[in-house]
């Protein structure tokens, strides 16, 4: 099945500071033989022709698997609204579909379907919920809404969660163990983690 592109500026968050990998850049850890970043490079690549990535270091690195970089507005690794809010700057299209870099395991069928989401309340965050457990770096959020995320960051607010649930963000249901959704965030997940064969 061919996929549409693009489907929207797509942003990849890889900005964090990798406190459970004990400091390391998360993004550039390799997985079954190639970086986290790379995986999702492969991933959404097809999908877009405004691919973003959020990093705070080793940007040399990372350029050859966007069309453009951002850094945080602030220095200190700030977290992923930071990220986002950097994205959120420079896209070229009317969303823009927010992931983490340590998510490998995602599929396209997902992402189309939460991209979806978005376009049926086009004004509107759409935000992955596993259960009663919001995803707030799975999400789609429209361009549009830049500003009034810009002022709940100066309001004080850090939380994606919290902001985007300001904004009035629809649920995407998934299950609650949906692998698709998996963040290889510390050494041990990274090691013992295998991806599916039929993949």
């Amino acid at each position: 099945m061919t996929s549409p592109a693009p489907l929207c500026s797509i942003l990849l968050l890889a900005g964090g500071r990798g406190q459970r990998m004990g400091g390391q850049d998360k993004g550039l850890l390799e997985w079954q033989g190639r970086p986290l970043i790379a995986h999702l490079h492969a991933l959404v690549r097809p999908l877009t022709d405004d691919l973003i990535i959020s990093c705070n270091r080793n940007h040399d690195r990372y350029a050859p698997y966007a069309d453009h970089l951002v850094i945080d507005a602030e220095t200190g690794f700030q977290g992923p609204l930071a990220g986002i809010l950097a994205g959120l700057a420079q896209v070229r299209h009317e969303h823009m579909l927010v992931l983490p870099c340590d998510a490998p395991l995602l599929d396209t069928t997902l992402l189309q379907d939460l991209y979806s989401a978005a376009l049926a309340q086009p004004q509107r965050p759409v935000m992955v919920r596993q259960g009663e457990q919001w995803e707030p770096l799975f999400c789609v959020i429209p361009t549009l809404l830049h500003e009034p995320l810009l002022a709940t960051w100066n309001a004080g607010e850090r939380s994606p969660r919290r902001a985007l649930l300001q904004l009035d963000a629809q649920a995407y249901p998934c299950t609650t163990h949906d692998p698709r959704l998996a963040n290889l965030n510390t050494p041990e997940l990274l090691a013992s983690t295998m991806k599916p064969q039929f993949d």
